[in-house]
């Protein structure tokens, strides 16, 4: 498992990797991150989206945007202030990862 954070004012990031994770991992869970804070919403939303196809297909050209669940977005009294993203596991586990690293947060 990888994860990664993303942080504004000024522009922070962190990073962790599991030893035995895949190195794709890593450039996954820091898209994933970016892909939240970028579009202010969890990535899966954009997955949901392109599996719905028809109009859900724009999401693929959204310069930025991770169809792939496990980035959230961390508001704080209604301001984004950064990002979480995993990766290294099936998606459906990356996302339920960030949301207990997200819920430790709050």
């Amino acid at each position: 498992m990888a994860r990664a954070g993303e942080a504004f004012r000024p522009p922070q990031y962190y990073y962790e990797k599991m030893d035995n994770t895949q190195l794709g991992s890593a450039e996954v869970a820091i898209d994933k991150a970016r892909s939240a804070a970028l579009y202010k919403r969890p990535t899966k939303a954009f997955q949901d989206a392109l599996a719905g196809g028809g109009a859900g297909l724009r999401v693929l050209g959204l310069k930025g945007a991770t169809p792939v669940e496990g980035g959230l977005p961390v508001v704080i009294d209604g301001k984004l202030v950064g990002a979480i993203g995993l990766s290294g596991d099936t998606s459906e586990h990356d996302g339920q990862c960030a949301a207990a690293g997200l819920a430790a947060l709050k």
